[in-house]
């Protein structure tokens, strides 16, 4: 008998045992190691998701690893015992937006594990195997379990584009923000700035690959790309300040209000390119992968927290505290 943690509506939480479930043609069930919390988690025990995007009641737990423990009939045999992460997004694969590479913009309409598909925050997750990435046999599972966030930050990575040379900034010193500047810093750029209120999060931001770290206040610009990835109210406003004259902007974020939103007539007299990011393709997560794998990512300072699976309610309480110096937190069952 299985647990697994289930919020049944807003407000209502609660650790459930859960009947093991038999994979499905083309399908696995994974043996969940680590699982990550993040906002839009809390957004739906708060309820505060937008409508079309949680279906309660809901096992939560998009940002995972573990190793595969039983097949489904047309799966590879060789992933039984593997260690693997996996994409969220259950895109169809045929439309038009699938097959040009846009698959978190699948026709069929938005279904990803945790927020409209059962989760990993649980003993086990069933999955398609064609959404898995396979890992090597001596990962680290744990640090493994940020791939997903590190997912979101490469496809706004490669959407940036930065050649070696460059002048960059981040703005946010979160574990987006972060997990970006990981990316960046291993093309090159001659500068690599963090932006962040918090100054506590200056010496991480260097581990990362910063070069410099300031508040938003004092934010120079002139910079030819910026990665936006605090979704807090006028980061994206000063994404555009910051970006030189014909630079790129890259926005990651969605702020829950918008005080300072972007003007038209600023984007158009700055003659910036402006990407958003809403979730990662399947090119992103290879870029992730292999960029873990070769050591060029490690998410694992990151991680300030874990939490046994019965003490859910309890780790996302501690997001919610200003006070506690909470960087990602993980569940372990």
């Amino acid at each position: 008998m299985g647990r697994a943690v289930v919020i049944e509506g807003p407000g209502k939480l609660s650790v459930q045992h859960a009947e093991p479930e038999e994979p499905g043609h083309g399908e696995v069930v994974v043996r969940v190691a680590w699982a990550g919390i993040c906002g839009s988690d809390r957004e739906v025990l708060a309820g505060t998701r937008p409508e079309g995007f949680v279906r309660y009641p809901v096992v939560p737990g998009h940002e995972w690893s573990g190793t595969v423990v039983e097949l489904g009939s047309g799966t590879d045999p060789e992933l039984l015992g593997r260690h693997v992460v996996g994409e969220g997004f259950r895109n169809c694969g045929r439309c038009s937006r699938c097959r040009r590479g846009d698959t978190t913009l699948c026709a069929a309409g938005y279904d990803e594990t945790g927020f409209t598909q059962p989760g990993a925050w649980a003993d086990e997750l069933r999955v398609p195997a064609r959404l898995l990435h396979v890992l090597p046999d001596d990962t680290d599972l744990r640090a493994a379990a940020l791939l997903e966030p590190a997912a979101c930050m490469a496809a706004a990575t490669l959407l940036a584009a930065v050649v070696p040379g460059e002048r960059v900034a981040v703005i946010g010193g979160g574990t987006l923000g972060l997990l970006a500047a990981q990316l960046i810093a291993a093309s090159g750029p001659a500068e690599l700035l963090v932006v962040d209120p918090r100054a506590s999060r200056a010496a991480l931001a260097s581990r990362c690959g910063a070069t410099g770290f300031c508040s938003p206040g004092a934010a120079p610009g002139g910079f030819d790309v910026v990665v936006e990835a605090a979704g807090a109210s006028g980061t994206g406003s000063l994404a555009v300040r910051m970006s030189r004259r014909g630079g790129r902007i890259v926005l990651t974020g969605l702020a829950g209000h918008e005080a300072e939103p972007i003007a038209p007539a600023d984007l158009v007299t700055a003659a910036v390119t402006v990407h958003t990011v809403f979730g990662a393709p399947s090119r992103a997560w290879t870029h992730a992968v292999r960029a873990f794998t070769a050591g060029l990512l490690d998410p694992a300072p990151l991680i300030t927290h874990d939490f046994a699976l019965e003490e859910a309610e309890r780790a996302l309480q501690l997001l919610g505290f200003p006070e506690v110096e909470a960087g990602k937190v993980l569940l372990h069952p």
